[in-house]
C-alpha cells in the first residue's frame, strides 16, 4: 500500500502560483509560533516555497516527501536555502515520524476516490493538534472528484472553515481547509486577515472580487457575440463600455487594519446611519451597541470583520427589499454572521436594499477570522449593522459621518 492513496494515483495536476498561496495561507496567517506539515511535499513546488516563505523564528515546518521526489532531495533543497531555514524545516521519512502541528498541507491535489480521500483525511487528522487546520485541493472539473468534494465537506461541516475556487490554475482547483475539532477563541487575535483567491489584484493596492471579474467577462462575451453576430451596428459597444463600470463596482482595495488590540473596525464602506443600543434575543441576552452604516452604489462592496472571533452561527432572514435608508429596511432580507470574541457575542448583518438582492458571504461556521478580514459583499448598495455588547463597548463615529471598511474604528472595547 503506497503512503498517500488519494495522492499518489492522481495524475499530474499542476499547482500555480495562486493555488500553492491558498494551500499554505492557513500556515502563513499566523503571527505566533505555528508547526506545518507538507504531506507529499516535492523540493520543486511552490507550495514547499510558499511554505519556507512563510516560516517565523518559532515556526517548526515538517516536509514528507511525495512520489515526485525524496527525502533527500529535500535535504538538500533545504540545506541550499541557508541554515536559518534548515534550522526550522525538518524533513522526514514517512508521516508516522511527523509530530501533530497546528496545520497539515497536502502538497499535491487529489484525484482518489471518496474512500480514497476519506482513508486520508483519517491519517492526518491524527496529525493535527487540538484545532488544527487540513488544507487540500481537488481538481473542481467534473468527474470522480465530485463525490471525493462532498465528502470533504461533510467530514469537515462540523468545524470546517471552508474552501476557495482557484480559476488562475491548470485545472482550476477546489481548497478546501477542514478543521476536525473546535478551534480556541483566543487564537483568532494572533492570526492576520486570511488570503482568499476571490479577491482578484490588479494592482498592488487595488483588486477585484471574482463576482466582478465574471460580472465584467459576461459583459464583454456579449460584446463579442453582438460585434460577431451584427458587424455593421455599434449595439456591441453597450456592454463592451459596461464593463468598467461593473467590474469598479466590486472593486476591493487593500486596507491598513488599525494595531489598537481595543479597536473595531467598520465591516463595510459608507456613511453612518444609526448608533443605537437595543436587545435582541437572537444573539443573547442583555444590551447590544448596533452601529448601522449605508452604502449607496458607490461605495465599495466587500465587508469586512470587525474584530477578532470565532464563527459561530450564520443564518438568513426573508424580508422585503425597502430603501436600506428606511426605517422598513428592519425588515429586509438580512444574513447574519454571529462571533464568539474575547469581548462576548459580536453579530454582523448584512442586508438587502432597494437595489441589492443578493448576499455573499465567505466565513462557513467554525472559522477562525481577524479584524479587518475580507467577509462577503452585498450587490448594488445595502447596509452593513454590527452588534457589540453594549456594556463592553462604546461607540467611535457619529451618525452621517463617512466610514472605511476594516480601516475607521467605529467603537472601542472598554476592558
Amino acid at each position: 500500500m503506497t503512503p498517500f492513496p488519494a495522492v499518489s494515483r492522481a495524475p499530474i495536476v499542476g499547482v500555480g502560483a495562486t493555488a500553492a498561496r491558498a494551500l499554505t495561507a492557513e500556515f502563513a496567517r499566523h503571527n505566533a509560533a505555528t508547526s506545518a506539515i507538507v504531506v507529499g511535499a516535492d523540493h520543486a513546488s511552490l507550495v514547499v516555497a510558499n511554505a519556507v516563505e512563510a516560516l517565523l523564528p518559532d515556526d517548526r515546518l515538517t516536509l514528507v516527501a511525495g512520489e515526485r521526489s525524496t527525502a533527500d532531495l529535500l535535504r538538500d533543497h533545504i540545506d541550499g536555502l541557508g541554515s536559518w531555514i534548515a534550522d526550522r524545516v525538518h524533513v522526514v521519512e514517512s508521516l508516522d515520524e511527523a509530530q501533530p502541528a497546528d496545520v497539515v498541507i497536502v502538497g499535491e491535489p487529489l484525484t482518489g476516490s471518496a474512500s480514497d480521500v476519506r482513508d486520508l483525511l483519517d491519517r492526518l487528522g491524527k496529525h493535527l493538534t487540538d484545532g488544527g487546520v487540513v488544507t487540500l485541493a481537488v481538481p473542481a472539473t467534473p468527474g470522480r472528484t465530485g463525490g471525493a468534494a462532498a465528502e470533504l465537506f461533510r467530514q469537515g461541516a462540523l468545524f470546517g472553515v471552508g474552501s476557495d475556487l482557484v480559476v488562475r490554475n491548470q485545472p482550476p482547483l477546489r481548497v478546501h481547509r477542514l478543521r476536525f475539532t473546535a478551534a480556541d477563541t483566543r487564537v483568532a487575535a494572533t492570526l492576520a486577515p486570511a488570503y482568499r483567491p476571490s479577491s482578484v489584484p490588479v494592482t498592488r493596492g487595488m483588486h477585484i472580487d471574482s463576482n466582478g471579474v465574471a460580472a465584467a467577462g459576461i459583459a464583454l462575451g456579449l460584446a463579442a457575440v453582438a460585434r460577431t453576430a451584427r458587424p455593421k451596428s455599434k449595439l456591441w459597444l453597450l456592454p463592451a463600455l459596461a464593463a468598467a463600470p461593473v467590474a469598479a463596482f466590486f472593486r476591493d482595495p487593500e486596507r491598513d487594519v488599525p494595531d489598537d488590540p481595543s479597536a473595531v473596525v467598520a465591516a463595510a464602506d459608507g456613511r453612518v446611519l444609526s448608533i443605537e443600543r437595543m436587545t435582541d434575543e437572537r444573539f443573547g441576552p442583555g444590551e447590544f451597541l448596533r452601529v448601522a452604516v449605508f452604502l449607496s452604489v458607490l461605495d465599495v462592496h466587500v465587508n469586512r470583520v470587525p474584530v477578532a472571533g470565532r464563527v459561530t452561527d450564520y443564518f438568513v432572514e426573508d424580508g422585503g427589499y425597502a430603501n436600506a435608508m428606511t426605517a422598513a429596511a428592519e425588515h429586509n432580507v438580512a444574513a447574519y454572521t454571529v462571533l464568539d470574541t474575547d469581548h462576548g457575542t459580536v453579530a454582523v448583518a448584512q442586508r438587502t436594499g432597494l437595489i441589492a438582492r443578493r448576499i455573499v458571504q465567505r466565513v462557513p461556521v467554525g472559522t477562525l477570522v481577524a479584524r479587518g478580514e475580507r467577509m462577503g459583499l452585498i450587490r448594488f448598495g445595502s447596509r452593513t449593522d454590527v452588534y457589540l455588547p453594549a456594556d463592553r463597548a462604546e461607540a467611535a463615529v457619529s451618525v452621517n459621518e463617512k466610514v472605511i471598511g476594516g480601516s475607521s474604528v467605529i467603537a472601542r472595547w472598554l476592558n
